[in-house]
């Protein structure tokens, strides 16, 4: 199937003479995740990870992803001719340089402009002039072959009330237009579905588990436009825009309306976000101020009322996720039980709960061998059944109208080796680790990574990913600009320092490929500390109440410090969710917070 698209595709570049067409994983806002309509590198490669770029020729296709996909990749690549390419590992060349070495003089570089950003496309025009070639940009080559591509989604929109946001949507306009001033801009372009559904205190549902409305955003000190699709407007969403003085455009009439911005007027927004066709669209006497969108800092740093929120939202995530806990270790073995099934009964636990709206991602569980796909995806295919021995590996979340959630925990069914116990106790070690931290204000995540990597490096181990990233308000389960990691790179230059109200995950992990897989996953919430002469000190607030299953962590392996932070952390989440339990069910949770 897949080595038939890729012929088809061929033929459709040989007729426009294109000799190398890249397929993101994107749609037209640079999301993260994409809903059903844009999932065109899915379609032509067959792998379905959230993160990836496939590069065909006329005679070879790769697929580039990252760490996190790495054994995904090779299995669903398998009979497809598709090459993968392992990002980030010694020897393998990046995007740009496998087109400088492939490219020929002349050649035409393809893509659709709408998914790729400007960024992105103006390195790729810069590789294609070296050669003397050009760009193919006006025309999706993957639309042609895709007979019963989805549609568009175009799903409700919800008013997020200001008991939630904690802030009103005119006070977060007069914020923007401020930083506008500041920066001598006319217009401020966004195209971020994350940042448009904050700024204008909106939610959607337009990406799977990404709360957000396919739309564009034009501002000006007088004006605030939103291009959204027409079929969403509902009579109750007008009078709340009218409201706050926004006008409606059609979604499509952006392009057309950029090209339209007078001469002369200086534009606000993020090539790296903003695509390909939006910057080509802007005339050439328009002055581009490139920077962050004004709001990527404004919703990464909560208010008092969202960080209230979120504590009671972890509350009730805390509730279902200590009943899975409870379900799981008292069944396993006894009832049938499979990666799926347990996956659908969190699910089921989580929708329990008062104000739950849906799951922040696809739920990750993974038994045994499973769990070292990073992330993994159960299908009926590959669905196993739960054994009482091993590990089970359960990465999810929910969101809820108090905030946005995403947790961990691997869980011991049964018996487990030493070799099990001493890779679960290195795994919390690290997690609790970069947990306690005190530091200085003014560290970025670059600073911090290590403690959570030195029990890894001192026996010359290592994760492939990010130690954690920030976490959106009932938005996407990923956001930055706040992140904990290591490494460096072009397209992450460097992070952000972690600021009061920041919530950033923490989540170290080991991964055994055909064996097992381990993580342990917290969300912190960056606080001040003590100001004295040696500046201001900040520490992390934990936020997540679920126990750490004590059935693998050997105690032996831990200082008494680290001890002394684990009991600390099963004591608080005892003391904050033992009201919500009786009866057996808080003998296991008193149990599974003990005292070490």
């Amino acid at each position: 199937m897949i080595a038939n698209r890729l012929t088809r595709l061929r033929k459709e570049m040989a007729k426009r003479n294109i000799a190398i067409y890249i397929v993101p994983t994107a749609d037209f806002h640079e999301s993260e995740y994409v809903g059903e309509h844009f999932k065109a590198r899915e379609y032509i490669t067959g792998f379905t990870g959230s993160a990836g770029t496939a590069v065909i020729t006329m005679t070879e296709a790769g697929l580039w992803t990252d760490g996190r996909y790495f054994v995904q990749a090779a299995a669903q690549l398998q009979g497809t001719t598709i090459k993968l390419y392992k990002m980030g590992q010694e020897g393998i060349p990046t995007i740009a340089e496998y087109l400088r070495q492939t490219l020929k003089k002349g050649e035409i570089i393809g893509f659709d402009g709408r998914v790729v950003n400007g960024a992105w496309g103006k390195a790729l025009l810069e590789i294609a002039n070296e050669k003397h070639g050009s760009l193919y940009v006006d025309e999706d080559l993957i639309d042609i072959l895709w007979e019963d591509r989805p549609p568009m989604s175009k799903a409700p929109v919800t008013i997020f009330d200001v008991k939630y946001t904690g802030k009103d949507t005119t006070d977060k306009l007069s914020d923007v237009r401020k930083i506008m001033k500041e920066k001598g801009a006319d217009i401020h372009l966004l195209s971020s579905l994350y940042d448009i559904a904050w700024l204008l205190n909106v939610r959607g549902g337009d990406i799977s588990y990404v709360p957000v409305v396919l739309s564009f955003l034009s501002l000006t000190q007088d004006t605030c436009t939103w291009y959204v699709q027409e079929e969403i407007l509902t009579n109750e969403l007008r009078e709340y825009l009218t409201k706050y003085s926004i006008t409606t455009r059609p979604y499509e009439s952006f392009y057309d309306d950029v090209k339209a911005i007078p001469a002369g007027k200086k534009v606000l927004m993020d090539t790296s976000v903003v695509n390909y066709r939006i910057c080509n669209s802007i005339p050439a006497n328009v002055e581009i101020i490139n920077a962050p969108d004004s709001t990527v800092y404004m919703k990464s740093i909560k208010n008092e009322v969202e960080i209230a929120n979120i504590r009671e939202a972890h509350k009730k995530d805390a509730v279902a996720m200590i009943k899975f806990m409870y379900w799981l270790k008292t069944n396993v073995g006894k009832i049938p039980m499979t990666e799926i099934s347990a996956a659908d009964h969190l699910a089921g636990l989580r929708a329990e709960q008062d104000g739950f709206l849906d799951l922040s991602f696809d739920t990750i569980c993974g038994y045994a061998e499973h769990g070292a796909i990073v992330h993994y995806s159960a299908t009926p295919e590959s669905d196993m059944e739960l054994q009482p021995e091993g590990f089970l590996l359960v990465d999810s979340g929910g969101h809820y109208l108090e905030g946005t959630t995403d947790i961990t925990r691997t869980f011991a069914l049964g018996p487990v080796t030493d070799e099990m116990k001493a890779d679960f106790t290195r795994v919390l070690r690290s997690h609790i680790s970069l947990a306690n931290a005190r530091f200085l204000y003014g560290c970025t995540g670059v600073n911090l990574d290590i403690l959570a990597r030195a029990p890894f490096w001192d026996v010359d181990m290592d994760y492939n990913h990010g130690t954690g990233h920030g976490v959106g308000y009932v938005l996407n389960v990923h956001e930055g600009p706040n992140a904990f990691r290591w490494k460096q790179s072009p397209d992450r230059p460097s992070a952000a320092v972690l600021e009061e109200g920041m919530v950033t995950t923490d989540e170290p992990g080991i991964y055994i490929e055909g064996k097992y897989g381990i993580r342990t996953e917290n969300e912190l919430i960056c606080r001040k500390g003590v100001k004295n002469q040696f500046g201001q000190f900040m520490y992390f607030e934990n936020v997540t109440y679920v126990p750490i299953d004590l059935d693998a962590v050997d105690p032996e392996q831990m200082t008494s410090v680290e001890r002394k932070q684990l009991n600390d952390y099963h004591a608080m989440v005892f003391d904050t969710m033992s009201p919500y339990f009786d009866g057996e069910e808080l003998e296991f949770l008193r149990e599974y917070t003990r005292t070490l």
